[in-house]
């Protein structure tokens, strides 16, 4: 099975001002929510996949990692001790125990399953338990990256229509897009991660297309090439990184890209839909 893209986290010092940054780009934000351990978020909502702007909220609750536990929080606070950006890939899950099953047939390296439930907020005050299973691995190659599958058990709680309706007509994920010296270097990870064994190889990078968006891998060169000078100067951060986020919009008429140093570390690229 292919698994879609179903969220990016980006990890940021103040996930309010963040999403204040993504309401002036014409986003809706939804309200704060809190993890018990420690962190908090916005998101942004589109079709079937969303944007975590995260942040800590309170340093004492973040538990230590341990063996093969991992620690959500504590991933994100060291990732934020040296910059700001989009720490966490997020792909879709309809069933954690075949995701284990083949993460293992793939040879990659696993955390322990890890589950919670959480109170969200919605946009009318109102609350709604939401509740999600993660399947999370390590890819040795790029260490700063975290990667984990989501399944959400509560999909009517989470998904509403007022947070999924944007001013600047944001509608679907079209690509997360990873810089990396050597993209070929990734694609055995990323195959075994996402299911998808048919990928598009050249020496400028690496393109798995899922159900829901694309991934794409790409070294400098074709980096510099897809989102311009400002864009590409602002990239921070040791490689492999995720570098940016593709969405369509349905109010734009030509492409706008919006660089990581206007943006907490993330570049966004906003495409006329089609």
């Amino acid at each position: 099975m292919v698994r879609g893209l179903d969220h990016l986290v980006v990890a940021v010092n103040d996930h309010e001002a963040a999403g204040r940054a993504f309401e002036k780009l014409g986003f809706t934000v939804t309200p704060e929510n809190r993890h018990s351990w420690g962190t908090a978020n916005r998101l942004v909502q589109l079709d079937g996949f969303f944007v975590e702007l995260l942040s800590i909220a309170d340093p004492a609750l973040i538990p230590e990692p341990e063996g093969k536990t991992f620690s959500f929080g504590a991933f994100n606070r060291d990732f934020l001790k040296k910059r700001q950006g989009a720490s966490m890939l997020v792909l879709e899950s309809h069933d954690p125990a075949q995701d284990r099953q083949d993460f293992e047939r793939a040879g990659l390296e696993q955390f322990d399953p890890f589950s919670f439930e959480r109170i969200a907020n919605l946009a009318d005050g109102s609350t709604a338990k939401v509740a999600f299973d993660l399947t999370i691995l390590r890819d040795p190659l790029s260490p700063e990256i975290g990667y984990f599958t989501c399944h959400n058990r509560y999909p009517e709680n989470f998904w509403k229509p007022a947070f999924q309706t944007h001013e600047n007509g944001a509608g679907e994920v079209r690509a997360v897009y990873m810089l990396a010296g050597d993209p070929s270097d990734h694609h055995e990870f990323l195959g075994g991660f996402s299911g998808q064994r048919e990928m598009r190889a050249t020496s400028l990078g690496l393109e798995l297309e899922t159900p829901r968006g694309k991934i794409s891998v790409l070294n400098p060169t074709a980096y510099r090439a897809l989102v311009g000078d400002d864009a590409f100067q602002s990239v921070q951060g040791e490689l492999p990184l995720i570098a940016a986020l593709e969405i369509s919009c349905s109010s734009l008429s030509e492409r706008k890209v919006v660089p990581a140093s206007q943006l907490f570390g993330l570049t966004l690229i906003l495409s006329p839909a089609d």
